[in-house]
C-alpha cells in the first residue's frame, strides 16, 4: 500500500498506540505522527478533535491537489470532520519559521494537559498556543514551583506561567512583547482559575531591556524560565536577536536575577545549536534535555535544554 492511504493506516496506528497513554496522561493535544515515513515530511499533532498537520520543505514540494488527498485520508482514518484538518506549509528563515495559510478559519478552543487546560488556535498565528515538545518541562517547573519566584521570559502564551502558579508559586512575572500573547497569557491563568493580579504580573516588554531594569532593581527570582526565539528581528526594537550569536548575553542578564539557590532553565529549538563552553563560567551547567523532551518527539529532538544554578 502506497500513497495517502499508507499514510492514513500509518497515523490510525499511531493513534491506536498512543490514545490509551494520552488518557492517563490527561493528554488531549500530542505528536501522531513525526516524518516517520520519508515520502510524507510532515508532522501531525492531535489537539482535541483537530489535527495541527505541518508539511516541510522536501526536492519535490507536495502539490496543493496532494495535501487535499492527504487531508481528507487523514479525516477518514481518524474519523475527523475535514474541516478540522488544518494543514500548513513550513519554510526555514534565517532561523525562523513562516507559515503560510492552507485551510479554512479554525477558532480558538482548549485542550486538557495533565489537569490544567490551555488556550490554542491552530491557523491564525504562526504557531499553535501550545508547544506540544514542553510538555515535560513545564512538567519539571510545576515541580520545583511552590512557595517559589517565577519569571518566565520570552513567554509566549503563558503556559510556563500556568504550570508554575498551578504548583504553588508564591509569585510570577511574565514577560512578552506581543501584547496579544499577554492577553493569551491572561486568558490561560483565568480559564484554570488561577488569575491573582497581587501575585502573577505581566510586563509587555523587549525582554532584553526588562532585564536591565530589573538588575539595576536589584529583582531577584528563585525561578527562571528562559525560552528565546532561535531568531528574532522585531519591528519595535533596531536590535536583532540570534539565540546562537548572543546567548551568553542573554544568560548573564538572567542570571544576574537569579537568587542564591535558584534554578535557571533555558531552552531552545535551533537546530545544530551549541551551548557556549564559557556558559560555565557563569553557572552550575547541566544539560537535561533527555528529560524534557516528551516520548512521541524523541526521534526529532526538537529543543534542548539546561539547568543553571546559582552558587
Amino acid at each position: 500500500m502506497t500513497g495517502p492511504e499508507a499514510l492514513g493506516n500509518r497515523v490510525l496506528k499511531n493513534q491506536r498506540h498512543l490514545s490509551k497513554w494520552a488518557a492517563r496522561e490527561g493528554l488531549e493535544a500530542y505528536r501522531l505522527y513525526d516524518r516517520d515515513m520519508p515520502e510524507f515530511p510532515l508532522a501531525i499533532d492531535r489537539y482535541a478533535d483537530w489535527l495541527h498537520v505541518q508539511v516541510f520543505e522536501k526536492k519535490r514540494p507536495l502539490s496543493s491537489e496532494e495535501l487535499d488527498g492527504l487531508g481528507a485520508h487523514l479525516a477518514q482514518a481518524l474519523d475527523i470532520p475535514p474541516p478540522q484538518v488544518v494543514i500548513k506549509f513550513r519554510r526555514r528563515q534565517r532561523g525562523s519559521d513562516q507559515y503560510h495559510r492552507l485551510a479554512a478559519r479554525a477558532p480558538s478552543f482548549s485542550v486538557a494537559e495533565r489537569g490544567l487546560r490551555f488556550e490554542v488556535n491552530l491557523l491564525h498565528y504562526l504557531d499553535t498556543g501550545l508547544f506540544l515538545d514542553h510538555r515535560e518541562t513545564r512538567r519539571l517547573i510545576r515541580d520545583r514551583a511552590p512557595d517559589r519566584t517565577f519569571l518566565n521570559l520570552f513567554a509566549y502564551t503563558g503556559s510556563f506561567t500556568v504550570y508554575a502558579a498551578a504548583g504553588g508559586a508564591r509569585r510570577s512575572v511574565t514577560v512578552d512583547m506581543s501584547r496579544a500573547y499577554q492577553a493569551w497569557s491572561r486568558r490561560n491563568l483565568v480559564r484554570n482559575g488561577l488569575d491573582d493580579d497581587s501575585r502573577h504580573s505581566f510586563v509587555q516588554s523587549d525582554v532584553m531591556a526588562f532585564l536591565e531594569r530589573m538588575r539595576r532593581a536589584k529583582a531577584r527570582f528563585d525561578l527562571i524560565m528562559l525560552d528565546p526565539p532561535s531568531f528574532s528581528n522585531s519591528k519595535r526594537t533596531s536590535e536583532t536577536f540570534d539565540v546562537q550569536r548572543d546567548q551568553l548575553q542573554i544568560l548573564s542578564e538572567a542570571l544576574a536575577l537569579l537568587a542564591q539557590g535558584g534554578q535557571l532553565f533555558f531552552s531552545n529549538n535551533r537546530r545544530g545549536f551549541k551551548l557556549d563552553p564559557r556558559a560555565a563560567d557563569l553557572a552550575k551547567v547541566e544539560e537535561i534535555s533527555a528529560q524534557t523532551i516528551p516520548a512521541e518527539f524523541k526521534r526529532q529532538e526538537p529543543h534542548r535544554c539546561w539547568i543553571l544554578r546559582s552558587d
